[in-house]
């Protein structure tokens, strides 16, 4: 099969399951790529830990920031709340900024994301990225901002009218009046910017080593491992990534290593037109186009 039939057939698998994405695989030595609508911009939600992560390194790699000060937390300034992480704790503790950067990217702690937002604003962290010499990652905002949507205004079993709200009233260029799924105010990627981000990660660029490196580490500590993680795991594969989950958008960027050498890049960012919270149907319809679309460039 060659590359168009192979993204015909593969968006229309992605329309019948209910999905629309953006999806981009590069191959990190030959630079050879196939994707489905790979600059199409999405919120990118908790996929800006990895920006975050890269600008709160390199600030302490500078000496601008210590790793180990300590932060307090104390459970009233809750601020954000996750289904796991500090906002659960119940007791005060102290924890150092590089710990932080741990939570972040391993367990997407949101609260430990915004902690480090305060002391690396958005701005701070856009800056680094374009120093870096990384474009098409835009960061206007912490995580205190993205998790204030309708959804946290309602019951648990009346959160799918959030979904239903974020499905039908986007409009055609892309803004929405939920601020978070607007692409013209919110944190915002493509596949394709995406890509470009792990490729400075994981090959030499003009982000110092040590810098990615622990972000390499932590990437491949991430603890959500049931979106991408099925079709890129094995005993011969090390797959290291992050994912952003916001109302109908799931999302996962990394990288999947081979023991023969080979890697590739991977970025899968998608929207549901299905109004349910849980959705594994999607979780699996995403990895599946997103390892087609490897596997046909590793055979190639």
């Amino acid at each position: 099969m060659n590359d168009t039939s192979l993204v015909r057939e593969l968006r229309q698998e992605l329309d019948e399951g209910g999905l629309r994405g953006s999806f981009l695989v590069r191959d990190l030595a030959s630079g050879r790529e196939l994707g489905i609508e790979p600059d199409l911009e999405y919120p990118t939600s908790s996929v800006v830990k990895v920006p975050l992560a890269i600008a709160v390194l390199e600030l302490i790699r500078r000496g601008g920031l210590n790793g180990a000060d300590p932060v307090e937390v104390r459970p009233e300034d809750v601020g954000v709340t996750g289904p796991f992480g500090l906002s659960r704790f119940r007791h005060p503790i102290r924890i150092a900024v590089e710990d932080l950067i741990y939570l972040s990217l391993c367990l997407s702690d949101n609260k430990a994301a915004n902690l480090l937002f305060e002391r690396v604003p958005p701005e701070e962290v856009a800056r680094v990225l374009r120093e870096f010499g990384i474009g098409g990652v835009t960061v206007r905002h912490a995580i205190r901002e993205l998790r204030e949507t309708p959804e946290d205004h309602l019951a648990p079993a009346d959160a799918h009218l959030a979904h239903a709200l974020a499905i039908r009233a986007g409009t055609a260029g892309r803004g929405h009046p939920v601020p978070q799924l607007d692409v013209t105010r919110t944190n915002t990627a493509s596949a394709r910017a995406c890509v470009d981000l792990l490729a400075a990660l994981w090959t030499p660029s003009r982000i110092p080593p040590q810098v990615t490196a622990r972000v390499r580490e932590l990437m491949g500590a991430n603890m959500l491992r049931h979106r991408l993680a099925p079709d890129f795991t094995s005993d011969s594969t090390r797959w290291s990534s992050k994912t952003g989950t916001l109302l109908h958008l799931r999302h996962e960027i990394g990288v999947v290593e081979h023991e023969d050498g080979q890697a590739f890049a991977v970025a899968a960012l998608t929207e549901s037109r299905v109004s349910a919270v849980v959705q594994p149907e999607a979780d699996a319809l995403m990895a599946r186009v997103a390892r087609a679309l490897r596997d046909h460039l590793r055979g190639g």
